[in-house]
């Protein structure tokens, strides 16, 4: 065996032993964040430290190996993912001091965040990785959901500036405003494409939260569209600024891609889901549904009187009964406000929900929307 085979041998078997490791990290914080609850922390904590430590031996021992020849930008996007998901365990495993612990904590999740961008570049490379981003009952086969397509920039992961200019090398992405666009990549314009517009939380940003989308919109055919706030959340003291802002946003998205617009979905976590209702509620709402997820009716929503126009308003409110920034009372006063008012309502208190995402929630949020996004109607 020539030394250059040698050298792609143990390359290939070095990446192999970190790849299992970085892909169980992922998984494994989809869990932490769905059972982030206070209590739990030092369970989870817990049972995350000897994975921490399998990630950083397979790392320390990838990054000794040399590079071979023509692999330099795979090599540099997997290291990348793996450090990321390297630095999203220590963060959460090492406790740090307390004051420090929400810090932590928020660094430890967008490294997850961030984990899952750049692996996602590397899903046809790594098929194992590639699994993560696809449902596990989706019949459509790999071939099926990354076609070769003609227009390659128009679809995948995109990213654009608040006045919707596409954010470039010269024009990286902004920190606060811009959204964050995902479309399919087998997506053609043959039919027209439901919508989902997802609203981060409170401080919040819309690079990271289109990750709480993506596996179902691939896997089911849906656009995902991910806003960023101009502020550290959604303008609740201003409405109207952010409100304009979002259907300027799903206007410009329409013009580009051939968008459905009796399947547009408004939807968000506590500030996003309490927004979710009073820019979905608004005058000039271009939503046809509306699942707010661990929020609260906001006073603003009586004001202007939002609530006139709740009646026969499709609404999916998804509360826990754990949460502990908007207690269960609260939002079953939300709940009963729209249903006097005669919204369509659909609720769901979730017993072991605390305040964050209930991911599970997307594939049945989906099929309420539209009953023909069940994985069950996709042509085998």
């Amino acid at each position: 065996m020539s030394q250059d085979a040698d050298e792609r041998r143990v390359y290939g078997e070095r990446m192999a032993a970190l790849a299992a490791p970085a892909l169980q990290t992922l998984e494994a914080f989809d869990t932490v964040r769905r059972r982030l609850h206070p209590p739990a922390f030092p369970a989870l904590r817990g049972a995350l430290g000897p994975l921490r430590d399998r990630v950083d031996e397979a790392l320390a021992a990838f990054r000794q190996v040399p590079v071979p020849e023509g692999l330099e930008g795979f090599h540099r996007l997997f290291s990348e993912g793996a450090s990321r998901a390297a630095q999203s365990l220590a963060l959460f495993v090492d406790r740090g001091a307390p004051e420090e612990a929400i810090l932590r904590l928020l660094r430890a999740l967008r490294a997850h965040c961030g984990a899952q961008e750049v692996f996602y570049a590397l899903r046809r490379a790594l098929p194992q990785l590639g699994a993560y981003y696809v449902e596990a009952q989706c019949p459509r086969s790999p071939a099926e959901l990354d076609p070769e397509v003609p227009d390659p920039a128009g679809v995948g992961i995109l990213a654009f500036h608040e006045d919707g200019s596409p954010v470039s090398a010269e024009a990286p992405p902004p920190d606060r405003g811009g959204y964050w666009l995902y479309v399919p990549e087998w997506y053609d314009a043959s039919h027209r494409w439901p919508v989902v517009v997802a609203l981060h939380g409170g401080s919040g940003h819309g690079r990271e939260y289109l990750w709480t989308w993506v596996r179902e919109a691939r896997s089911r055919g849906v656009l995902v569209i991910s806003p960023t706030s101009s502020g550290r959340t959604w303008s609740l003291d201003d409405p109207e600024r952010d409100t304009k802002r979002l259907a300027e946003i799903v206007s410009r998205v329409s013009e580009r891609w051939r968008v459905d617009p009796e399947r547009v979905l408004l939807t968000g976590l506590s500030d996003g889901a309490t927004f979710t209702l009073l820019a979905g509620l608004s005058e000039v709402a271009p939503y046809s549904a509306l699942a707010p997820v661990s929020g609260v009716l906001h006073p603003a929503c009586y004001a202007l009187g939002h609530l006139d126009r709740a009646a026969g308003r499709r609404i999916y409110l998804v509360h826990g009964a754990l949460d502990w920034m908007f207690p269960l009372q609260v939002a079953h006063l939300t709940r009963d406000e729209l249903r006097r008012c005669g919204a369509e309502l659909t609720y769901r208190e979730i017993e072991d929900l605390s305040h964050t995402y209930p991911r599970e929630e997307n594939a049945a949020i989906l099929e309420w929307l539209d009953p023909g996004l069940a994985l069950s109607s996709i042509p085998q």
